[in-house]
């Protein structure tokens, strides 16, 4: 079957399109023919990263939907033909794809198959830092890296649950979205925001984490879950005395949870379904075009999720 590979060679492309064998699924997988998948800006670290050099047959793919060709051998999971959309450890960007049933979750009639593609790894860690915040009614949150999947996610997902949400985006292009999913307040810089903060998501890294630890409240949390600046952060133990005072700091693994990936997926889609959440897509192409829309999101060209359709290659 045809699928991307990672590109090893000295050319500017990240992946190339190939043949790779049929996938083998486990008892307690089901084989999905993909319809369409989502890039995420951390599978396009992973393809510069030691994955491609260490785990030899390593493929990138975690968003994906389509219909079930294969049901799970174990008698669970969806049936045969039942569209769905999938969260996959890897190999999701081919033509079919082996996904535990334990990350899948059916489609209604009302969402498509390329809306479905943006929800699973975005949707899910929107979801899962939402629970890590806790109960954020009348709170006030800061969000930095506010306009990528996860943060268009996240805003709406927090601002329908009663917070005020002062967003982080480079641009105010970048960011416009993110008003008009309920973000009290927009600015270009973490240094623009005005706090204090009973909460603060931190996603960027570097400089911006001290920043924005900085505008917390007395008491307040930090949510720390990820680096996209890819610079590691330096704090200053004797800065706390003069900020946030007893403040915490969680690192957030998006992958550990007491909820399986198919009932955060679940209500991702029951959501989408019921016009409450809004997946906010700024590129569809056809996945001969991966190569285009990975550069697209290094570039940070990309405003929410890039979605490919597998058409004509």
């Amino acid at each position: 079957m045809r699928a991307l590979l990672p590109d090893t060679s000295d050319s500017p492309a990240a992946v190339v399109l190939g043949e790779t064998a049929e996938p083998q699924p486990a008892a307690d997988e089901a084989v999905i023919a993909v319809e369409a998948f989502s890039v995420n800006r951390g599978e396009t670290l992973q393809l510069d990263g030691a994955l491609t050099r260490t785990w030899p047959g390593w493929r990138p793919g975690k968003d994906v939907a389509g219909r079930v060709v294969r049901a799970a051998d174990d008698g669970g999971g969806p049936a045969v033909g039942t569209r769905v959309v999938g969260h996959p450890p890897a190999h999701g960007w081919a033509e079919r794809v082996a996904v535990r049933t334990d990350a899948l979750a059916e489609l209604p009639d009302g969402v498509d198959t390329v809306t479905a593609a943006a929800l699973p790894l975005a949707g899910i860690t929107a979801l899962r830092l939402l629970r890590a915040a806790g109960p954020v009614a009348g709170s006030s949150l800061l969000l930095t890296g506010a306009s990528g999947g996860v943060g268009h996610y996240f805003t709406e997902l927090a601002a329908a649950s009663g917070a005020a949400v002062t967003a982080v985006s480079a641009s105010a292009e970048r960011g416009a979205r993110l008003l008009e999913l309920g973000a009290t307040r927009l600015v270009t810089d973490v240094e623009k925001a005005q706090g204090p903060f009973d909460v603060v998501l931190e996603s960027v890294g570097g400089g911006s984490l001290p920043l924005a630890l900085a505008r917390l409240a007395p008491g307040g949390l930090l949510i720390w879950f990820g680096q996209a600046a890819r610079q590691p952060v330096t704090l200053d133990f004797f800065s706390f005395f003069g900020g946030p005072d007893e403040a915490s700091i969680r690192h957030f693994d998006y992958t550990r949870s007491a909820k399986s990936y198919a009932q955060d997926l679940a209500t991702l889609v029951r959501l989408v379904a019921d016009g409450r959440l809004h997946p906010e897509i700024d590129e569809v192409r056809d996945w001969s075009r991966t190569s285009e829309a990975i550069a697209d999101l290094r570039g940070r060209r990309v405003r929410g999720n890039a979605v490919l359709t597998l058409g004509t290659a």
